[in-house]
């Protein structure tokens, strides 16, 4: 499967905002965005403040949201066509797929500190999704679903950490989450409000629709 390999910290300094990509490093003073990092290639002191273009705020936006979910740019684009084909909004349509990305679901519970941890957790069947192996981290999961961590899989040590209660998880509204049996369910899908995204949808339905 391909995947980005390269420096997640200059994602984030390239689109200038927090796209929580390296776990509990995004909420330390050891953020590149905290520190006030350059641009990546650009020195501080040189760089030239160039204005965009109206595409070029829509292409930024685009990428912003398409890293935050952490997909490469055909996977971003197949969501963008189904969510267009769905009823409804396009742009709350194209957030609620991603949302119900199973690696997404994963880290919303707070089992892990980064999509990408949970990728990995998935890719070697550690989760179960009604019961069933699933190490597809694109699988799309439902209203309802009961999403847990693999008996055999509950001896790792940070499982264990949360099982204690010695890493505390924030568990948003929309989910709810058993630390003694590492089980959560989904109870509803959030809405645009709730997600509280660094990102304008709109803006990226236009640069799609251009």
């Amino acid at each position: 499967m391909a995947r980005y390999t390269g420096a997640v910290c200059k994602l984030c300094r390239r689109e200038e905002t927090k796209l929580f990509l390296k776990g509990n490093r995004c909420y330390s003073n050891k953020c590149s965005i905290e520190r006030g990092a350059s641009l990546p290639g650009k020195n501080v002191k040189t760089a030239r403040i160039k204005k965009l273009s109206t595409y070029g705020i829509r292409l930024r936006e685009k990428q912003k949201l398409r890293k935050y979910y952490g997909l490469l740019e055909r996977q971003f684009k197949n969501y963008f066509q189904k969510a267009e084909r769905k009823k409804g909004i396009t742009g709350e349509n194209l957030l609620e797929l991603l949302e119900r990305r199973l690696d997404n679901m994963v880290y919303r519970f707070g089992i892990t500190k980064s999509r990408a941890q949970a990728r990995q957790l998935i890719l070697h069947s550690h989760i179960l999704v009604n019961g069933k192996k699933v190490n597809i981290p694109s699988y799309q999961v439902n209203v309802n679903d009961i999403i847990e961590i693999k008996e055999k899989s509950k001896n790792i040590e940070e499982f264990k950490e949360i099982k204690e209660g010695k890493i505390e998880i924030n568990v948003p509204s929309w989910l709810e989450f058993d630390t003694e049996k590492l089980k959560g369910k989904i109870l509803r899908f959030p809405s645009k409000e709730e997600l509280n995204l660094p990102i304008e949808e709109k803006l990226v339905v236009e640069y799609y629709s251009r």
